[in-house]
């Protein structure tokens, strides 16, 4: 007896020995040098956190990959002008394409992040999208919440050809027609605007008075022209009676366009002064050839024609039904290039500056 409580002291001697040693052993970590390129945590709240952001960031990254597509939409400047801008908006379901550009003509809806400089939507804050019809003839029927109707009767023609050009970029689209609430409207409902045939484009757009010409012999046409504000460049579309007596249709818009829209429109005159026609222009296929002087160029020694000269040429006379592109020539000049010193090969279309698709 005397024997086993010897024994059992000794054995507890040795257990009390071997865990001092391991109490010892653990406090002596905190004198070990942790290893090179090692990062110093100083809890576990950190490190997730860390780990958290990482997370965050890279879901950020994901989401700036989402894919969008080029669509005109016709905004106010700060001149009160309706103008296009082309914007990257997201990709919609395919049928909701032409809801989404409505939609982002919308005060204070999804294009406020997006707007250029000086530009605004045109659109009652808080007007809906209720539903969009597109008949066989090329017809839009637009319908809209009563919210539609909260707008200055000074900006009914403005909403009007905002609405219009935004939806007849598509090729398929011709006119709208507008619905409110489900109820067919024969007129806009604060200024009385005629909508029974509907609105297009052949009802112009920013429309200049004029009181020289006859309007009887003349033909409105809608021109572009470039605009600036701060350090945006766009154009400015606007329709003016040209008068076509006694000679060919594209010619008299030629000679108008050259001669500019005058001072009072806070747009860029790009053509030199001497700049002309040589010759009548010819219509072929859908290509309009125009012949014109060497004073349209930038350069003469180069053959440079300036970008916006070709730009303001192509965007004016593609709007006429029968013309889908431009050849400009230059007497005396084998091959005309752009300001990047690139040939023109082919005729150039309004698809060079503008999206263009059906819906």
């Amino acid at each position: 007896m005397k024997k086993r409580g010897i024994l059992l002291l000794f054995l507890i001697g040795i257990v009390s020995v071997l865990l001092t040693g391991c109490f010892k052993g653990e406090q002596s970590m905190e004198e070990i040098d942790p290893p090179q390129n090692a990062e110093e945590v100083d809890n576990m709240e950190e490190a997730n956190q860390t780990k958290k952001t990482k997370e965050d960031e890279k879901e950020t990254d994901d989401e700036g990959k989402t894919e969008t597509v080029a669509r005109q939409l016709y905004l106010m400047d700060v001149n009160g002008m309706v103008a296009p801008q082309t914007l990257d908006l997201p990709i919609p379901d395919s049928k909701e394409v032409a809801k989404q550009v409505l939609e982002y003509l919308v005060k204070g809806g999804p294009v406020t992040s997006l707007l250029p400089n000086g530009f605004q939507a045109v659109l009652p804050e808080g007007t809906e999208i209720l539903g969009l019809r597109l008949e066989k003839d090329g017809t839009m029927i637009v319908d809209v919440s009563e919210d539609f109707k909260n707008y200055k009767a000074e900006d009914e023609t403005k909403i009007l050809e905002a609405m219009t050009f935004t939806l007849t970029q598509f090729e398929n689209v011709d006119r709208i027609k507008l619905w409110i609430n489900g109820h067919p409207q024969s007129e806009m409902p604060v200024n009385g605007t005629p909508l029974t045939d509907g609105y297009s484009r052949a009802n112009g757009i920013n429309v200049l008075k004029t009181d020289t010409v006859d309007l009887i012999n003349s033909k409105p046409v809608t021109m572009y022209y470039p605009a600036e504000h701060n350090e945006n460049r766009y154009y400015v579309p606007m329709t003016q009676h040209v008068d076509v007596t006694g000679k060919d249709m594209y010619q008299a818009i030629v000679e108008a366009m050259l001669d500019g829209p005058g001072y009072t429109t806070n747009t860029v005159h790009v053509f030199n002064t001497e700049a002309e026609l040589i010759s009548e222009p010819v219509l072929s296929d859908g290509v309009l050839q125009l012949k014109f002087n060497q004073q349209i160029l930038k350069d003469k020694d180069k053959a440079v024609i300036s970008d916006e000269v070709i730009e303001t040429i192509v965007r004016t006379l593609t709007e006429q039904q029968l013309v889908d592109a431009v050849d400009i020539k230059v007497d005396n000049i084998d091959k005309l290039v752009n300001e990047n010193g690139e040939a023109y090969e082919e005729p150039v279309s309004k698809k060079s500056f503008i999206p263009s698709e059906k819906l």
